[in-house]
C-alpha cells in the first residue's frame, strides 16, 4: 500500500460498493466518563479501484453462457424425449387397454363385462385374466344366471356348405363378414344380444342380460328384417363373388323360454347359452324352410298376448322334434304379409330408426336390385377379366394407345383358314421371364386398364351372354360357374414335384410369384387371361345337342367343320365379333405385338377344343402327350423347354377340362342341380327328335 495523504482519493463511481469497517473502537461505559470526554471510533471505509476491476474482468463470459445454456438445453431435450417416449408408450399402453375392453364387450354382455373386471361400487377392479381363468382367484366363483324370459333366434344360410366348395377362402369370408355385420347392425337396433356364429348359423337372443318384457317381439322383428337383409345382400355380392350368390337364402328359427346364461371359463372363454330353449330354437330352424321363420307355440303365444296375432299363420302340418314328438309351429309373416304394423310398432321402428340409420345400411345397390341375373353374371366377368388385364399390363410396364398398334393386317390374316380345328397345336410355346424381370413388375393392384377399355369388356361380354342360347345346361350361368373354377384352379398350379407348395398367406395367391413352379402358366399373365376367356367363350351359341347329332342332321355348321361343331363355332363367333372396330381399346389390352396376338390365338383355339371330351381322336392325342411328357423315365421328348411347354399345354388343357365338369366334383348339391339341369337338357333334345335316347331309360 501507498500512503497518498490526508485526502479522500476514492473513485465516486465506486461508491455503491464501498465497505465500511471499525477499525479502533473502545470498549468504555460511556455512562462513567466526566462530561465533555469521548471516546473515538476509527471507521476505515474502502472502496474498489480501476486495477481492481481490470484484475476481475474477463473474455470467457459468452463461452461460460454458451456452456450453461447448452447443459440447459441438452436437460430440456432428455426430458422431452423422455416425456415422448413414456407419452408413446402411455398411449400404446392405453390403446391396448381400449381393444381389449372393445373385445371384452364385443363378445360379453355390458353387465357380465363389468363383473369379469370385478368392479365393485368403488371403481375397483380385479384382473381380468384372473377372472377368466377360475380356480381359487378372485374369479373363482362361476358367472352364471337363469333367465326366465328370453327369446332365441337361430338365423342358417341355405346353401352355403355348397356355394362355399366352389369359392376361394377369401370369398368366403367376405359374403360371411358382410352378411354377419348387417345382421350385428340390424341386433343392434332391436335390442337382440348376438350368443355366437357357428359355422354359417347366427345366433341371438333378446331378454338377457338386460330384462326386456317384449323379447318375442324385438327377436321378431330382427328375423324379419334379417330375411329381407339377407335378399338384399346377396344379391349385391352377385357381382363380386359370381354365379349362386344370389340364390342363398336364410332359414330361421324362434323358440322363447328359459336359458342358463353365463360365462364359460378356461381357454377362449365365451359367453355361452344352455337348456332346453336352445336346442328347441336349433329344431325350429333345421326345420323351417328357405327365406321363412319359424317360431315355437310357445312364441307365438306371447305374440298373441301382445295383440300381434296377425303376424303369425300356423303351420299346416305339425312337425316331428327329436326328443319332444309332434309340435305346432307358426310362420312368422312378412311385414308386407301381416299387412299394416300396428301403431305401437310403427312408433317403435321410427324412434330407433334415426338413431342407428347409418349403421343400418348395407350399402347402396347402385341399380343392382333391378339388374337381371345375367346382367350381375356380365358385371362379375368384368371384374374377373380386369384383374387379369391388369396383370398383363404390368408385365408389359405400360399401356400403349390403341391408335399406335399396328396389327390390324395381322389380326385380318389370324383364323382365315378352313375350320378352327386346322389351328389346334400339340405344344404351344409360352413366354417366360427372368427373375429379374418379375420382380421389378409393377403392382397389378395400381394399374388403371381405362374406363375405354373397361366398358368395351362390358359390351363384348353382355354380348356374349346375349348369343348363348336359353339352354338347360349349356347357357352363359355355366359358363360362369366354369370361369368361376378356372379361377380358383389357377391359383393352384404349382410343380409339386418340385417341392414348391402353395404360399400360405393372409391374402390372394399371387399367381405371378409363383413364376417357375408351374410350367411358365403363371408367369405369363396372358395365359392367365387366355384360359378365363376360353371359358367364358366355350359354349357359346350352344345348341343344346351333341355335336354327333349335329353331323347327323347335317346343319350348316356341322357341313363346314365336321366334328367338334359347336366348339369351333363358339371360337369363330367369339373371335369374330373381338375384332370388330368397337372393341380396338380392348385388345390394345390385351395384347401388343404380333407375337402376342397369335399366341392368344393359340390358347383360345386350344383350351376351347379341350372341352369337346367326347372326339376320340382328341381324346387318344391328350393321352398320348400326357404319357410322354409325365412320364417317369426322360425320352427324347420330354427334355429342354419343348418338355415344360408341353405340360402347360396339356395341364391347361385338363383345367379347362376339370373345370367344366367341376360340379361332378364338388359338393352334392351342387352336383344335383347341375346333373339336373343336363338331363333336362337331354331329355328335351330327346322329345324334339333330336336324340335317339331318352336319357330317363339310362
Amino acid at each position: 500500500a501507498v500512503f497518498l495523504g490526508l485526502l479522500d482519493a476514492h473513485n465516486p463511481k465506486y461508491d455503491d460498493h464501498v465497505v465500511s469497517q471499525v477499525v479502533v473502537d473502545v470498549d468504555v461505559d460511556e455512562g462513567k466518563l466526566p462530561d465533555g470526554v469521548c471516546v473515538p471510533t476509527v471507521t476505515l471505509d474502502l472502496y474498489p479501484t480501476e486495477e481492481l476491476e481490470k484484475t476481475f474482468q474477463t473474455s470467457k463470459s459468452i463461452v461460460y453462457t454458451a456452456v450453461v445454456v447448452a447443459i440447459f438445453a441438452f436437460t430440456s431435450l432428455v426430458f422431452l424425449l423422455y416425456d415422448h417416449f413414456v407419452g408413446r408408450r402411455q398411449i400404446k399402453f392405453m390403446d391396448r387397454i381400449v381393444r381389449q375392453d372393445q373385445i371384452v364387450s364385443n363378445v360379453f354382455p355390458a353387465a357380465i363385462r363389468d363383473r369379469l373386471y370385478g368392479r365393485d361400487k368403488e371403481g375397483s377392479q380385479q384382473d381380468l385374466l384372473d377372472t377368466l381363468g377360475g380356480g381359487d382367484g378372485p374369479g373363482g366363483a362361476p358367472l352364471a344366471d337363469l333367465f326366465l324370459e328370453t327369446t332365441v333366434v337361430f338365423a342358417d344360410i341355405a346353401g352355403f356348405t355348397a356355394w362355399a366348395s366352389a369359392r376361394e377362402p377369401a370369398q368366403v369370408f367376405i359374403l360371411l363378414e358382410t352378411i354377419y355385420g348387417a345382421f350385428d347392425r340390424r341386433a343392434y337396433r332391436h335390442n337382440v344380444f348376438k350368443v355366437e356364429t357357428v359355422g354359417d348359423c347366427y345366433v341371438g337372443v333378446a331378454g338377457l342380460p338386460d330384462p326386456n318384457k317384449d323379447h318375442a317381439i324385438a327377436v321378431c322383428r330382427f328375423a324379419r328384417d334379417c330375411v329381407r337383409t339377407m335378399q338384399d345382400t346377396t344379391l349385391k355380392l352377385e357381382v363380386t363373388l359370381g354365379p349362386d350368390t344370389s340364390e342363398l337364402d336364410l332359414r330361421v328359427g324362434i323358440h322363447s323360454g328359459q336359458v342358463t346364461a353365463g360365462v364359460l371359463r378356461g381357454e377362449r372363454s365365451r359367453f355361452q347359452l344352455f337348456g332346453d330353449t336352445m336346442n328347441t330354437a336349433a329344431r325350429m330352424e333345421s326345420s323351417s324352410e328357405r327365406n321363412r321363420i319359424q317360431v315355437s307355440q310357445v312364441t307365438a303365444d306371447l305374440l298373441s298376448a301382445s295383440r300381434l296375432s296377425t303376424w303369425i299363420a300356423p303351420r299346416k302340418n305339425k312337425i316331428l322334434v327329436k326328443g319332444k314328438g309332434e309340435m305346432q309351429t307358426y310362420w312368422l309373416k312378412t311385414k308386407a304379409e301381416s299387412g299394416l304394423q300396428n301403431a305401437a310398432d310403427t312408433l317403435t321402428e321410427s324412434s330407433t330408426s334415426s338413431s342407428v340409420k347409418e349403421m343400418d345400411e348395407i350399402g347402396d345397390l347402385d341399380g343392382i336390385e333391378t339388374m337381371t341375373k345375367t346382367e350381375r353374371l356380365v358385371e362379375w366377368n368384368v371384374e374377373v377379366l380386369s384383374a387379369l388385364l391388369q396383370q398383363i399390363i404390368a408385365s408389359r410396364g405400360q399401356a400403349v394407345d390403341p391408335a399406335d398398334q399396328p396389327l390390324s393386317q395381322k389380326e385380318a390374316s389370324i383364323g382365315t383358314g378352313e375350320t378352327v380345328l386346322e389351328e389346334f397345336v400339340s405344344i404351344i410355346p409360352l413366354k417366360r421371364f427372368d427373375a429379374a424381370e418379375l420382380s421389378k413388375r409393377q403392382n397389378a393392384s395400381s394399374i388403371v386398364i381405362g374406363e375405354k377399355a373397361k366398358s368395351q369388356l362390358r359390351s363384348y361380354l353382355a354380348n356374349v351372354a346375349s348369343m348363348y342360347q336359353d339352354n338347360p345346361f349349356h347357357n352363359f350361368e355355366h359358363a360362369s360357374h366354369v370361369t368361376a373354377s378356372v379361377k380358383k384352379l389357377l391359383t393352384r398350379i404349382v410343380n409339386v414335384d418340385g417341392g414348391h407348395g402353395l404360399k400360405t398367406s393372409n391374402e390372394e395367391v399371387d399367381l405371378v410369384g409363383m413364376a417357375g413352379h408351374s410350367y411358365g402358366i403363371t408367369s405369363d399373365p396372358l395365359t392367365q387371361f387366355s384360359v378365363v376367356f376360353s371359358a367364358i367363350i366355350h359354349d357359346m351359341d350352344h345348341p343344346g345337342v351333341p355335336n354327333a347329332q349335329l353331323v347327323k342332321e347335317k346343319t350348316r355348321n356341322a357341313q363346314i367343320y365336321k366334328k367338334s361343331v359347336a366348339e369351333q363355332n363358339s371360337v369363330e363367333l367369339a373371335w369374330g365379333m373381338l375384332m370388330g372396330d368397337e372393341y380396338k381399346a380392348l385388345r390394345a389390352c390385351i395384347y401388343q405385338t404380333e407375337d402376342d396376338l397369335r399366341r392368344f390365338r393359340q390358347l383360345v383355339v386350344n383350351t376351347v377344343m379341350a372341352t369337346d371330351i367326347v372326339d376320340k381322336e382328341l381324346q387318344a392325342l391328350r393321352k398320348s402327350r400326357w404319357e410322354t411328357a409325365f412320364a417317369d423315365a426322360p425320352t427324347n421328348h420330354n427334355v429342354g423347354l419343348s418338355s415344360e411347354d408341353c405340360k402347360a399345354t396339356i395341364v391347361i388343357e385338363h383345367l379347362i377340362q376339370a373345370s367344366d365338369v367341376s360340379h361332378t366334383m364338388q359338393h352334392w348339391h351342387i352336383y344335383k342341380t347341375w346333373n339336373q339341369k343336363f338331363f333336362m337338357e337331354c331329355y328335351g333334345a330327346y322329345k324334339a327328335g333330336r336324340a335317339e335316347t331318352d336319357p330317363s331309360l339310362n
